[in-house]
């Protein structure tokens, strides 16, 4: 088989979604990775941050490739303990109140003791609160109602629960006949999972690379460092694998790869995007060319930090990203599909 399974790189997604890894707390999912790459047999180390690096050894050592992806997810951080016993939050990454409210989420507490809880509205009983449609989603209407027996502020840190606990979501995912993927967290363990299955395929069938390259799992690039380090000297292309925004005058889907022209961090590599093209044409692979206007990843975060490298976004479509996302398995494949053969591919310097 030329190309991984699909269905095995969603089985993998769906197990990774579950794992919770808001930003600033990645290591149970970040040990899932280092069990699945050493079991096969593939050098890895961790760096300082907790992100995760492979390197499948090419032909060539003099000139390296490095592709990334994070595990890292949006998230939220125990701001207040209110004297009624419900948590205030603090979020963790870019999105809005609005995308969690009624959210199932865990809160885990510096011991590791894990409780369910669900996020609403303060004035959500509209048979009480007349304001409950108009009231504004923010922090301070906003809270978490804890599973336990709580009525005030001892009650809560009687069960350890404190400021700066993690505040992970139910991730919901689902798949479905018709071949969708319907999870949060989709950015971006749509990708790890990807370049997993990558990684897999080529150490079972022994196909030798020919570029040392380097595979990145980086746990801070919500925030905005993920990938900003542990490039080393010989590398000359930087790929991220994120995820494809999708919306009013975006030409990304669901169904293709999208190769990222522009984000607010600027153009990407011209000559690298032009050959992502090339191949994608070469092979039969569905792409689409976008611009995300608010987004950043780790490729702009290596260049920011001085790397002299060249860089290039892409990733399977995402719908309603930063909220209850959806992606289709023919985005996943195309996606793949072009990873496998930019892998194998000569350098464009």
């Amino acid at each position: 088989m030329l190309y991984p399974k699909t269905e095995e790189t969603i089985e993998l997604l769906q197990q990774l979604v579950s794992i919770p890894s808001p930003s600033g707390n990645t290591y149970e999912v970040i040990s899932f990775v280092e069990k699945f790459l050493t079991q096969l047999g593939v050098e890895n180390y961790k760096n300082r941050k907790g992100g995760l690096i492979a390197t499948l050894p090419g032909k060539d050592n003099t000139q390296h490739r490095m592709l990334t992806a994070h595990v890292d997810t949006l998230g939220a951080i125990v701001k207040e303990i209110k004297p009624s016993g419900r948590l205030r939050l603090d979020l963790i990454g870019g999105f809005r109140y609005n995308s969690i409210e009624g959210e199932y989420c865990e809160i885990e507490t510096r011991s590791g003791k894990k409780y369910t809880g669900t996020i609403l509205m303060h004035q959500t009983s509209v048979h009480v609160y007349k304001d409950a449609e108009k009231a504004e989603r923010n922090q301070v209407n906003m809270e978490v109602r804890i599973d336990e027996v709580v009525h005030n502020i001892e009650d809560v840190r009687n069960l350890g629960i404190e400021v700066g606990d993690f505040v992970s979501f139910d991730p919901r995912v689902q798949t479905t006949e018709s071949g969708y993927i319907k999870s949060r967290h989709l950015d971006d363990k749509a990708s790890v999972s990807i370049l997993l299955q990558l990684i897999k395929h080529l150490k079972q069938n022994n196909i030798e690379l020919p570029y040392t390259t380097h595979f990145l799992i980086s746990n801070n690039e919500e925030i905005g460092y993920g990938g900003n380090s542990n490039v080393t000297p010989e590398t000359v292309e930087y790929l991220a694998v994120d995820m494809g925004a999708i919306g009013d005058g975006q030409s990304t889907d669901e169904y293709t790869v999208s190769i990222c022209v522009k984000d607010a961090s600027g153009p990407y590599h011209y000559q690298l995007r032009k050959k992502l093209i090339e191949i994608a044409e070469e092979n039969g692979i569905g792409y689409k060319l976008d611009i995300y206007p608010y987004y950043g990843s780790d490729a702009s975060a290596a260049i920011r930090s001085g790397h002299d490298i060249v860089h290039g976004l892409i990733g399977p479509g995402i719908d309603a990203s930063h909220a209850y996302e959806r992606t289709h398995k023919s985005s996943i494949e195309n996606t793949t599909k072009l990873i496998y053969h930019y892998l194998q591919s000569k350098m464009i310097l």
